[in-house]
């Protein structure tokens, strides 16, 4: 969880991911691999909301956090197989950030969410991007890949999406990151450097201007027939 916990007080970086992937977000909302609702509150005025994740201490503390929202609920969800109480249920957007590198089976994975959208939902999908980054980081955050964009784009197709729109993310991330996980080798981001990559947010906002399609993450929209 320490990991979560940084990330929560990046409230630049935040916002910055958000605004990126917020024109594909539609009214009723299902997000996968919730943890502690970093990104979860900015969805929060939605119509309905359902936050999942396959650990009990995140789902207690995401209930503690969304208490007083009656449009928000929160389930166990374990894919690919196990959909608990959502299994009858429709969304028009699935959110799945930074979870799919976690899954053995990302194939699975990806074919389960896309029986939970409605017909024409959207799957909005960030991973990690460019497989030569791999490093220390990664190991220890648990991350089986990381993903490079023609692929990403045809395991999506594969899986059954039409592919609506890939970009790169997060172009500033690149030289730390390969730094920190395969120069330090360290296994977890210092405090320090997130504060401080934080700060700089308003400039890596640019990176859209810039004429450069690379990035730490790869952002991936994928439509259900």
């Amino acid at each position: 969880m320490g990991t979560l916990e940084q990330l929560s007080g990046a409230a630049r970086y935040n916002r910055w991911m958000f605004d990126r992937l917020r024109r594909w977000v539609g009214g009723r909302v299902l997000e996968i691999g919730s943890g502690i609702g970093n990104l979860s509150a900015f969805f929060a005025d939605r119509e309905r909301l359902v936050l999942t994740d396959t650990r009990p201490e995140y789902l207690e503390r995401l209930r503690a956090r969304f208490a007083g929202h009656a449009n928000v609920g929160v389930e166990r969800l374990y894919l690919p197989d196990d959909h608990g109480s959502l299994a009858g249920e429709r969304f028009d957007t699935i959110i799945c950030l930074n979870v799919l590198e976690h899954v053995h089976d990302d194939v699975g994975s990806l074919v389960a969410m896309r029986g939970l959208l409605a017909r024409g939902g959207r799957l909005v999908l960030l991973v990690p991007a460019l497989p030569a980054l791999y490093g220390t980081m990664d190991r220890a955050l648990g991350h089986h890949r990381r993903y490079q964009r023609h692929a990403l784009a045809e395991l999506l197709r594969t899986t059954g999406y039409t592919v609506a729109h890939v970009e790169y993310f997060n172009l500033a991330g690149v030289a730390g990151w390969w730094f920190a996980g395969r120069v330090l080798r360290r296994g977890m981001i210092p405090a320090g450097s997130i504060k401080l990559y934080d700060a700089l947010v308003p400039l890596f906002r640019l990176e859209r201007l810039l004429p450069w399609r690379v990035g730490q993450s790869l952002i991936a929209i994928g439509q259900a027939p």
